[in-house]
Formats: structure tokens, C-alpha cells, sequence
């Protein structure tokens, strides 16, 4: 995290004590300690040392999202979903979050997506008057099954406005299977009128750097792919949503967002797919190769599995 972020606004010396602390931190992770094992794994877990973020990976992906702690020390933090490079089949996360430094490449992959407000790799909001409206961070999380086979977890959102229409809340479970790049969402949203919601999934814009983002759009197949444009020395992220044709409204975009528009019910679960990959990782190394495996899905969208 940019020292910057955490700083603004503290009194001059705990500035220079938390740079101290930041500057130690980040010579003593040249070296990360070295992994507890080595076995393929999926694996989701709480990093309380770390604002609650939530990190997630299996032996292809990476992934996480941020809690309620961390709206005090990095505003405006949002509901987006980081993507992190990978380059091992091994976890990572933990170790490399640990060190303080983990927007730096020590051989098993790295933290450099930028998700901003933005909805990342697959966050959603509700889409009312041509405009995303989206929730803050996590509020609580529940582990379903921490590994090593499958990591699922489940969250919940505290509600949030839709303009002044109506109020919007959300629980969502995440359930990610050794062997393949896409975590699977069921998300049930509560509204505080009934009728139908529009729901922006989305995939945020320029998250790794400026420049041309290869988009592919197929409705018929029901996936959005973006593979980013190359950040210097760290390459490009793909991400990519796979949903549910027959509730497919439009893709489109906003200012931050590339966007699927679907038509959903207040409580009524409904599934979609977010998947990544990184293109100095073992599995994609190209845009071809990563929408060829996109388009080669078959998700299962019925809630109850």
C-alpha cells in the first residue's frame, strides 16, 4: 500500500515512525520465508494484520477483498475484487502480504492490479439511471471451507442507496475448486421495494496500466474478457465474467467499468463466474490462449449447486 495512503492528515512524527516501519518492513521481504508447502492447494483465509482483507487462491489464481477496517485508513476502499499475479501452484498470498511488500515480484507472483473504486475482477453494483451504484467494503465473512480441495467463503454487504429509489444489500458466496481459473459467486440481493434489479458486473478499466485493453464481448457465450494493458516490467492481468445469457440485459461501460447488464429478482441467488490470469504465469501467455479457454467454460448458473 502507498505510504502516502495511510499517512495523510497524522502528526509529523508518527508519519516518520510508520515510514521507519514501512521502510524495515520492506528490506527484510527480499527474501520471503519460504512456503509451508508446496502441494497444489486451494486456500482462503482472514488477514486481520491486514485491515480483514480476505485472500483466496488455488494452484492457478489469486485473489482478494478488502473489509469494513480498512474504509478509516484507505478511503474511498471499495467492493472491487484484487487479482494478483501467480507463478507458482503453491499458496502465496499470506507470506507475501506479510512482508509488506507485496507489490514487488520475489518469484511467486505479485500484487499489481489496481482496483481502486473500480469494480475489478468481477465486483458488482446496481445499475439505475445509466450510473453503478455500489457498496463499500465487507462487512462480515463466514470461511466455508478453508482448503485444500475447494476455498469457499461467504460474505455479507451493508446496504447501500440506489439513488433515492431504494436501498440494496447483498450476501455473496465465493467458492474457488483446485484446476481452474474462475471463482464461483451465488449472490442474493435484498432491496428495500420489490421489482426487478439491474445488476453492472463488472471488470475495471486501466487496472495495471494506461493504454489499449484487448476487450472481447460475446453474449451468446455469456462472457466479458479484458486482457490489460502491460504494466512496465510486470506484464498484463486477464480477467474475464462468465453469466447467464437469458438474463443478459446489454454489455456496456462506464467511466471505470467494462459492464454486463443483468436482470435479477431481490431474493433470488443468482450465479455468475469471475475469473484471472497472468500472463507471466503458468497457464496463459497470451490474449488467444486465455479466450480460448474463456470460451471453452461450461458454467453451472443454478444457484442451488
Amino acid at each position: 500500500m502507498p505510504q502516502k495512503e495511510l499517512t495523510g492528515g497524522l502528526p509529523m512524527i508518527l508519519r516518520l515512525a510508520l515510514a521507519a516501519t514501512a521502510f524495515a518492513s520492506v528490506a527484510h521481504a527480499e527474501t520471503l520465508a519460504p512456503p509451508t508447502t508446496r502441494e497444489q492447494q486451494a486456500h482462503v483465509e482472514l488477514a486481520p494484520y491486514r485491515y480483514d482483507d480476505v485472500l483466496w487462491e488455488n494452484d492457478r489464481t489469486a485473489h482478494r477483498i478488502y473489509g469494513h477496517a480498512l474504509e478509516a485508513f484507505e478511503p474511498p476502499s471499495g467492493s472491487g475484487i484484487d487479482a494478483w499475479g501467480k507463478s507458482v501452484r503453491y499458496p502465496f498470498m499470506a507470506r507475501q502480504l506479510r512482508s509488506g511488500d507485496q507489490h514487488a515480484e520475489h518469484g511467486e507472483g505479485l500484487d499489481f492490479y489496481d482496483v481502486k473504486t473500480f469494480r475489478g475482477a468481477g465486483g458488482l453494483g446496481i445499475w439505475y439511471d445509466n450510473k453503478l451504484w455500489t457498496s463499500r467494503n465487507y462487512r462480515t465473512v463466514r470461511i466455508l471451507d478453508p482448503g485444500p480441495k475447494v476455498a469457499s467463503f461467504e460474505v455479507t454487504y451493508a446496504p447501500w442507496p440506489v439513488d433515492v429509489v431504494r436501498t440494496v444489500s447483498e450476501r455473496r458466496r465465493f467458492t474457488l475448486p483446485l484446476g481452474t481459473n474462475f471463482t464461483r459467486m451465488v449472490s442474493t440481493l435484498s432491496s428495500s421495494k420489490p421489482g426487478p434489479l439491474l445488476i453492472g458486473v463488472g471488470i475495471g478499466k486501466h487496472t495495471t496500466a494506461t493504454g489499449k485493453e484487448e476487450v472481447t464481448k460475446d453474449p451468446e457465450h455469456g462472457f466479458l474478457s479484458v486482457w490489460s494493458a502491460p504494466a512496465e516490467g510486470k506484464g498484463s492481468m486477464a480477467v474475464a465474467i462468465l453469466f447467464d445469457p437469458k438474463t443478459l440485459v446489454k454489455i456496456t461501460e462506464d467511466n471505470d467499468n467494462y459492464l454486463v447488464i443483468l436482470r435479477e429478482k431481490p431474493g433470488l441467488p443468482f450465479v455468475y463466474y469471475s475469473g484471472a490470469a497472468w500472463d507471466r504465469g503458468l497457464d496463459f501467455h497470451d490474449h488467444d490462449a486465455w479466450v480460448a479457454y474463456v470460451r471453452a467454460q461450461h458454467p453451472d448458473f443454478n444457484p442451488r449447486h
